[in-house]
């Protein structure tokens, strides 16, 4: 078993999901060796302030560093170092140098990479913000009065537009939906916060998308044209899986997981962070991604009990996030996703601070709060506790 002193497990990813992999797997008794590879030059470090509080005051390694904690203090971290390939018969993964690195236990931790607009055309500057010289690079261009077009209105794009608006840029938001983060967030709660957005100046393009680049800026789908000096992308991501083909997965969409984040049953290969997809025993048997902030530290721990042979109990994470924009935090617990069919306001008012409900089947199965920070501990507690509740 990979948990026996002297296994070598070795992690493929360098950032939450796998160090939290790391720490557990020491902190459940694995002696043997532990490597870690990834491709960035830097350490772990936290990724959220990318968006917001570091992309505002000045991007530094400092800033965002994770603590590195005793117990990982022998881990073998390789970093700057990508992986290209792996043989998962033969137990071996392979560098970007050509060696070949054997393992008795994988961890699978390689996350996601932003997805980039297909259209044609040159023109300004094109930013995405997912990692730490992403977001300093942004940074130098989001001088005041700049223009500045933020192409997705998901929470990246919404955070860097509200960033990007503090700085005193002038800011463009262009999307193909009829909101701002209506998947997650649902019509009414998305229409509220585009108006908090524009009370700050925001420009909202909506019902259209980026038809080409021009030398001034961009064309979108409806012929019209948008100024700008700076473009950022926040159109999505795409699971970072290119290396592990060739061995049979199902990589359609991560990497397909079973309960116990062991890939398609094999006991010496796990999945962790936003890359697995995996059933979730709190909502039903389905295997989804989950690209929230919770989710590494929740895979880690019950993908190193797999990979170490001590599983207990299904898998039932509780997802959350937040978000901040401007003054506005949002913060959310479950799958709002699974409920965006039945949203109801269950406490304030959506112009000012309000917990919003999202339920299926007539059960709640998740909550977004804006503002009303002192109700968290109780709304979590009902989700955690299977507990219904109605509007007041």
């Amino acid at each position: 078993m990979p948990g026996e002193a002297g296994g070598r497990i070795v992690v493929v990813g360098a950032s939450l999901g796998g160090l939290r992999a790391a720490e557990q797997l020491r902190a459940l008794g694995h002696t043997g060796e532990l490597l870690v590879i990834g491709d960035e030059a830097h350490p772990p470090y936290n990724r959220p302030p990318l968006s917001k509080e570091a992309l505002a005051a000045g991007v530094t390694f400092e800033r965002v560093a994770f603590r590195m904690r005793a117990a990982t203090a022998d881990v073998d971290w390789r970093l700057g170092t990508a992986v290209t390939g792996a043989d998962l018969t033969a137990r071996v993964v392979r560098p970007a140098d050509g060696t070949e690195v054997p393992y008795d236990g994988l961890v699978i931790a390689t996350g996601l990479r932003p997805r980039r607009l297909d259209v044609p055309g040159a023109g300004p500057p094109r930013h995405v913000v997912r990692t730490l010289d992403d977001a300093a690079a942004l940074r130098e261009r989001l001088r005041p009065g700049a223009r500045v077009t933020v192409v997705g209105a998901g929470f990246i794009g919404c955070e860097v537009a509200a960033t990007a608006r503090t700085l005193g840029a002038d800011v463009t938001v262009v999307a193909p939906e009829s909101e701002p983060m209506l998947r997650p967030l649902g019509p009414d709660l998305g229409a509220e916060l585009r108006r908090r957005h524009e009370e700050r100046g925001v420009r909202f393009l909506l019902g259209r998308t980026v038809a080409r680049f021009t030398g001034s800026g961009l064309e979108l789908s409806d012929g019209s044209a948008v100024r700008a000096e700076v473009v950022v992308e926040a159109v999505g991501s795409v699971p970072c899986v290119e290396w592990l083909e060739g061995n049979g997965l199902d990589l359609s969409d991560g990497v397909l997981c079973d309960g116990g984040l062991r890939v398609e049953g094999r006991p010496d290969v796990v999945a962790v962070g936003d890359i697995a997809r995996f059933p979730n025993a709190r909502y039903d048997d389905v295997p989804r991604r989950v690209e929230h902030w919770s989710i590494p530290t929740d895979t880690a721990k019950r993908a190193a009990r797999a990979l170490l042979g001590q599983d207990e109990g299904p898998f039932m994470p509780l997802p959350s996030f937040w978000s901040d924009q401007y003054d506005m935090r949002l913060q959310s617990f479950g799958a709002p996703a699974l409920g965006g069919d039945d949203i109801r306001v269950l406490e304030g008012d959506l112009g000012g601070e309000a917990v919003v409900g999202y339920h299926r089947d007539s059960g709640l199965v998740g909550v977004v709060m804006l503002g009303c920070t002192r109700r968290r501990p109780h709304y979590r507690k009902l989700l955690l506790d299977g507990i219904q509740v109605t509007a007041s």
